[in-house]
């Protein structure tokens, strides 16, 4: 038992400074704007290009987590993520090199993710694996929060290079710290874990979860790309003429996430994954509705919402990758993961669009909503999920 706490709290620290580097640019962006003459599309580019190096390589890095060493993927992803960072703080002077460092910076990350939920699944079994799995994911929360609040505060007592200089540096130390600090499970050999395996798309249960992933994200990423542009916009906030309060909040926000996947891990271990599932998604699609209403309210009622929200809009994510672990076979649980992944954050990348266009033809009162929509989809999702589970134990009379 003791053994198995290291290794999560050591993989949970490994993800926490790897993380950091994910979103060190979006904190800064307003001065990387403006050193460079960066048009908004430009800058865009620049952030989807981590997000394109990640999608790129995440079914291969699942692939390896499954046929090799979890560690070594880890290992060697937290260094090629942090490296180019480095760079993209020393010698980053424009569009065009900004983009391929930030590129291969996502390209890496890919390694440290899901691969680290690899590793936790094999130590943890499913009756403990919704709070082992929320722990970690909390992690990812907690380090895309501070890597907010560092960020900002750093780049306005100094300069943005430093900033995003503090923010990477971690992760060149994740490797001899998890090398030293971890073993592999004894039962994992890495043996006969071929590859994806296309059985897989004709296992309703794992694309319904794969389903629940997809909307989850769409609503969770589309309210963190937004948030920041609606409290600056917000007369309480606009009032104060301070800079860093709403980044704080926002990263704050963003940082309570990890209550959020804790809460969900352990009630998933105790109700049950569905049910805690739809439990967030319910939550989170309420104050989503609701949100673009919210602008008026004083600092001390909007704060503690925005805050909540924070906390609610992750419950289900812990509970959905637990299930995913859960519903294929274990020598491709990487591999599966690595797909839900791939799916899950292509929705990243369309929500805030799609947010964005309903912004500047009816504001934010319409916009919050379409956050609603990918959650109330969810909770279809979760919904069908129940139906096949019901008629599976029908049709054999156990899962």
């Amino acid at each position: 038992m003791r053994e198995r706490q290291q290794m999560l709290a050591v993989t949970a620290v490994a993800l926490f400074f790897s993380v950091l580097v994910w979103f060190n640019y979006s904190a800064v962006l307003p001065s990387v704007v403006a050193e460079w003459g960066l048009s908004g599309t430009e800058a865009g580019i620049i952030f989807g290009a981590f997000q394109a190096g990640y999608l790129a390589a995440i079914v291969p890095a699942g692939w390896l987590a499954d046929r090799y060493s979890p560690r070594w993927v880890i290992a060697v992803g937290a260094a090629g993520a942090g490296v180019p960072s480095l760079l993209f703080a020393g010698i980053a002077d424009g569009f065009l090199v900004g983009t391929i460092l930030r590129f291969l910076s996502g390209l890496f990350m890919a390694g440290v993710y899901v691969p680290g939920m690899r590793f936790v699944t094999d130590w943890f079994p499913e009756s403990a694996r919704g709070r082992a799995l929320g722990l970690y994911i909390g992690a990812f929360s907690l380090g895309s929060g501070l890597s907010f609040v560092f960020s900002t505060a750093i780049a306005d007592a100094i300069n943005w290079r430093i900033a995003v200089a503090v923010t990477s540096v971690g992760a060149l130390f994740v490797s001899p710290f998890l090398l030293a600090l971890t073993r592999d499970h004894p039962d994992q050999t890495g043996e006969g874990a071929g590859g994806f395996d296309p059985s897989v798309l004709w296992n309703r249960e794992y694309l319904l979860t794969v389903s629940v992933y997809a909307w989850h994200n769409w609503e969770l990423f589309g309210a963190r790309n937004w948030l920041l542009a609606f409290l600056v916009a917000a007369p309480a906030f606009a009032a104060t003429e301070s800079a860093l309060l709403p980044g704080f909040v926002v990263g704050s926000m963003i940082a309570l996430g990890s209550v959020g996947n804790l809460t969900g891990g352990w009630l998933s271990d105790r109700i049950g994954r569905p049910r805690t599932i739809a439990i967030g998604l319910a939550a989170s699609a309420s104050l989503s509705l609701v949100f673009g209403l919210l602008g008026e309210l004083p600092i001390a009622a909007l704060v503690p919402i925005v805050l909540a929200y924070g906390v609610v809009i992750t419950m289900d994510s812990a509970p959905t990758s637990t299930m995913v672990t859960e519903v294929v076979d274990d020598a491709h649980v990487g591999t599966a993961l690595s797909v839900q992944s791939l799916v899950g954050f292509t929705t990243t990348v369309i929500s805030p669009v799609v947010f964005g266009l309903v912004l500047d033809r009816a504001g934010y009162p319409l916009a919050f909503p379409t956050l609603a929509a990918g959650a109330l989809l969810g909770l279809l999702s979760i919904g069908a999920l129940a139906v096949v589970r019901r008629r599976k134990i029908g049709a054999t009379g156990s899962l």
